[in-house]
């Protein structure tokens, strides 16, 4: 049985290898109508699958280009918001940079008194900065009636301390009064706070003797009548000074040296207005007998004559 199959098997392998003999003899001529046949089937669907690859392959090459571009993009507006905030930053510290300078000539103008710097923490309800609050107070030597400056000139004066804070009422406001004098004649005047009147960026000037040689754009500083406020100060530049209808007094505008509408920082004089009186009070008692004493001796030597 085994033998037969056998047989079957060598005989099977043998015709086929006569086949393939065969058809490896067969000329191109019968073959071409194959191939042709063949290939009129194949190429439209070899062409479809290449233009659906080829589809394919853009696609995919465009989703990449776009991914790249969109991270490119992501990366630049983070670059941007850098370079923004970091630009912000730098006009922020410029800013404050040419404030603490303007501090720093105003110090350097008012060298005879001491001074304490103080940042503006709040604000009452407008813009202008009409009462306001600094984060020093009385543990830092600060007191009620102390002059406050910043931007130029004078701001206004300290009326409430507390251990860490001071609520200063500057001249803007409506009830400030401030003695003043013009820097050039000195001649007296009264510089009244209005806020009405200080939108268009002045305050008013008033009770200016009519003789007296007050004129446009001269300077108006402290006087030292006041009772408050310590002599010198700048205060503003007086503006449209003309007679009253009295016909015995002028009035105008002053334009103030500070700026109300950004203050950030200030300087608090810690010299007050009282304390000066005081010591010159002192100074004049101290002199006084030395005067006494001195006609006594003339007196006396010319009794002994």
């Amino acid at each position: 049985m085994e033998s037969k199959r056998s047989k079957y098997v060598l005989i099977a392998l043998t015709v086929f290898c006569v086949l393939l003999i065969g058809l490896t003899s067969i000329h191109d001529e019968w073959l071409t109508p194959l191939r042709t046949g063949v290939g009129y089937f194949l190429i439209p669907v070899q062409s479809g699958v290449n233009a659906v690859g080829s589809a394919i392959y853009d696609e995919i090459i465009d989703y990449t280009k776009l991914h790249d571009a969109l991270n490119e993009n992501k990366e630049m507006k983070e670059i941007i918001t850098q370079l923004t905030e970091e630009n912000t930053r730098l006009q922020a510290e410029e800013f404050e940079l040419k404030r603490l300078r303007q501090l720093y000539s105003l110090d350097q103008d008012y060298s005879q008194y001491t001074k304490v710097g103080a940042r503006v923490i709040a604000n009452d309800s407008s813009n202008w900065f009409q009462i306001f609050r600094i984060d020093k107070g009385s543990k830092d030597g600060i007191a009620p009636d102390m002059n406050v400056v910043a931007g130029g000139g004078l701001v206004g004066i300290v009326t409430d301390v507390g251990a860490n804070y001071a609520t200063v009422r500057s001249i803007i406001d409506d009830s400030s009064r401030v003695s003043g004098m013009a820097m050039q004649s000195g001649n007296s005047c009264i510089v009244a706070g209005d806020l009405t009147l200080f939108k268009e960026g002045r305050l008013r000037i008033t009770n200016v003797l009519k003789e007296s040689d007050v004129k446009d754009g001269d300077k108006i500083v402290t006087s030292n009548i006041s009772s408050v406020f310590l002599p010198g100060i700048l205060v503003g530049y007086a503006s449209g000074i003309t007679n009253d209808t009295n016909n015995v007094t002028k009035s105008g505008y002053l334009i103030p040296a500070a700026k109300f509408d950004s203050l950030q920082e200030v300087l608090v004089i810690t010299k007050l207005k009282a304390d000066m009186m005081k010591e010159e009070d002192s100074s004049t008692e101290e002199t006084a007998p030395q005067e006494t004493n001195s006609s006594e001796t003339e007196t006396s030597e010319s009794a002994s004559q």
